[in-house]
């Protein structure tokens, strides 16, 4: 008898995994759940003390907005270029720094801003049946980029592993510090994401993207913003992982077109495979 080839299996794997993601999104679900500066849905990661990831982010917007709100720049053929740098302080606790710049038309790249990142895991040891995982986001942002200053955007992790299938799931809440959107107060996100480790170099995935509007009540469907990103992470060495992806909206509001792609190298502590 022949062997039936390994990907022959992913379509239905796949498949089931995105039914079970409808079924979380058909809830409630805004916020900044597709950033330009980081359009990354948030997976378990738990660095060791003296570990460090370096990421780059690098997104561009093939088909945005095309005229300025307010004193926003139209999002329209930007590039955007996020580092951040995450180290390990204990095994459930690390910390991140993000350095922002975008690109506009005609012109060079400049700096639009920091990002002051925590994370708090639930150690596995705890033997959850879901890893479970807490990240904040403090941002400071020029006008330029952002009508809001000041933020803060808090992102549960929840992750889950079924063979080779890898579910990742973003409820997201946050809100403007500083800034002309202070009186809308909470609003709400959803990313998630569910990929395939077809091969140990390769693992294709679908990602998803909500910005929902005020927790106190959502915005009509024409006004949200929802974007699909087929793509995948090719694992370059022990250490080195590189992500890419082509983002399409599903409304009329937010960007239409976005190509993604982040480069994360880990350094210090042990080699994680």
């Amino acid at each position: 008898m022949t062997s039936q080839p390994a990907w022959r299996g992913v379509i239905p794997r796949v498949c089931r995994c995105l039914a079970l993601c409808q079924l979380l999104l058909a809830g409630p679900g805004w916020l900044r759940a597709q950033d330009q500066f980081e359009i990354h849905v948030l997976e378990y990661e738990e660095l060791e003390p003296g570990e460090f990831t370096l990421e780059t982010h690098m997104n561009y917007v093939g088909e945005g907005t095309r005229t300025f709100e307010g004193r926003v720049a139209p999002t329209q053929d930007q590039l955007h270029v996020t580092y951040e740098l995450t180290g390990g302080i204990t095994s459930y606790a690390s910390f991140g720094v993000m350095q922002l710049n975008a690109k506009l038309p005609g012109s060079g790249l400049q700096a639009a801003g920091w990002r002051l990142v925590p994370h708090f895991y639930v150690p596995m040891s705890w033997h959850w049946p879901v890893d479970v995982g807490l990240v904040a986001e403090f941002a400071f942002e020029k006008a330029a980029w952002s009508a809001d200053a000041q933020t803060i955007e808090l992102v549960p992790v929840l992750e889950k592993h079924l063979g080779r299938t890898e579910i990742d799931v973003n409820p997201e809440i946050g809100r403007a510090l500083h800034g002309p959107d202070v009186g809308r107060g909470w609003e709400f996100g959803l990313a998630a994401r569910v990929g395939y480790r077809a091969t140990k170099r390769f693992t294709p995935s679908v990602e998803y993207y909500g910005d929902y509007g005020q927790l106190t009540g959502f915005q009509p469907w024409r006004d949200q913003s929802h974007v699909v990103i087929p793509g995948g992470d090719f694992r370059l060495g022990t250490r080195v992982i590189w992500n890419v992806g082509v983002g399409f909206g599903l409304t009329s509001a937010g960007d239409q077109l976005v190509y993604k792609s982040r480069l994360e190298i880990s350094f210090g502590g042990r080699s994680r495979h």
